[in-house]
């Protein structure tokens, strides 16, 4: 089967074979309910007890503060949804360039009597400290600012924005999803310096998708969304999904092994990326940030990101336009109208995210198949506009 360049890392990553070989079993013999008090549940039991050792050592955790999900969007529902059942309706703070996951449940809460206010940002896509400081002083209840952006890759100083809504008495939460295994993740120190949750998933570090945790200071008190027999803390009911949990184990702990090296293996390869769509005269957004090392968000003038990616990927690429997880929508990115880029530009939105596995000749590869699609695309703008 043919099989296309794979440049969309921050949409999921391929399932590192150890973590598939140790996620076997559980679909084989090993097929025990971790409930259960025979000697299948048993063993079922223990391999999510080590799971959850796996993940809290990852990010510096600790093992009572991982509650298993089925995935990032239930997490940060969990954390949003939960909490505010938990405490009188008030205002939550949170920033323009959250993910769906983060600002659908935020508007919901909006029509059951909260207050939302949405943090503004500048033009690189960063949390004005300004206006958080502003939003601050109405002392918030919740706050969730993402880590790091998955459209831009934009990194934010959740650590000096949690300081300085301290004061406030607000739980203060992060999306860390397109963080994980890309950065050095602690905890121990956010949690210091005001994060009392954080959001991880499997599949955006070579684990399997349908496995996902809140990390929890267990001060936070939380509502359940999924009421029932009481697993992981009474906060998420339901039989565990225990080769899924096992994955992620294994996954995590391999990316906190790896995250010192491949990190710098993608920024040189990011590097010749940049340069070469800049040469081809795109618009690279947010390039003077702090950006995750491999995530490059470009547009051309007169292009439609949509038509693009469709034709890179008749070319061999596989890219994206925007995120993911919202490709249903048409309209341009919510990430870059927050960040003030004009519709037009915005409309030309594509996204390359660089993975552990990708090589210098496939950059090569791409910014020449880059240019002669562009190449043609733009003689056609050229005849349609004669």
């Amino acid at each position: 089967m043919y099989q296309p360049v794979y440049l969309d890392h921050n949409a999921t990553t391929p399932l590192d074979p150890a973590v598939l070989s140790a996620m076997l079993p559980w679909l084989e013999s090993r097929f025990g309910n971790g409930s259960s008090r025979h000697e299948y549940g048993r063993q079922a039991r223990q391999a999510i007890d080590e799971a959850r050792q796996r993940v809290a050592a990852a990010v510096k955790a600790h093992p009572t503060e991982v509650v298993f999900t089925s995935g990032g969007s239930e997490a940060n529902n969990l954390f949003l949804k939960g909490a505010a059942a938990s405490l009188k309706p008030g205002l939550i703070a949170v920033s323009a360039v959250e993910h769906p996951c983060v600002l659908k449940p935020a508007e919901q809460l909006a029509r059951q009597g909260w207050q939302l206010r949405q943090l503004a940002v500048d033009g690189a896509g960063r949390v004005d400290f300004e206006d958080f400081v502003s939003a601050m002083s109405a002392r918030p209840r919740l706050v969730s600012v993402m880590t790091a952006n998955n459209e831009t890759g934009v990194i934010q100083d959740v650590s000096a924005l949690a300081s300085a809504a301290k004061f406030t008495g607000g739980w203060f939460h992060t999306d860390a999803v397109q963080a994980f295994g890309k950065l050095d993740i602690d905890f121990r120190v956010l949690n210091a310096a005001g994060v009392h949750a954080m959001t991880l998933s499997a599949h955006k570090a070579c684990g399997p998708k349908g496995a996902a945790a809140l990390i929890l200071d267990k001060r936070v008190e939380l509502q359940p969304l999924i009421a029932g027999g009481g697993h992981e803390r009474g906060l998420r009911s339901g039989t565990e999904n225990v080769p899924a949990i096992v994955g992620f184990g294994l996954a995590a702990e391999l990316a906190a092994q790896r995250v010192a090296e491949w990190p710098e293996h993608s920024r040189l390869l990011l590097r010749k990326l940049e340069s070469g769509v800049a040469a081809l005269g795109a618009t690279i957004f947010a390039a003077d940030a702090k950006k995750l090392p491999n995530t490059c968000y470009f547009s051309f003038p007169d292009i439609d990101g949509e038509t693009l990616v469709g034709k890179l990927d008749r070319e061999g690429f596989a890219v994206a336009s925007g995120a993911a997880c919202s490709s249903a929508n048409p309209e341009p990115s919510h990430v870059l109208r927050a960040m003030g880029v004009a519709p037009e530009i915005a409309r030309g939105a594509v996204r390359v995210s660089l993975g552990a596995s990708n090589t210098d000749t496939e950059i090569e590869q791409f910014i020449k198949a880059l240019q002669v699609t562009v190449g043609r695309l733009q003689g056609l703008t050229a005849v349609v506009a004669n």
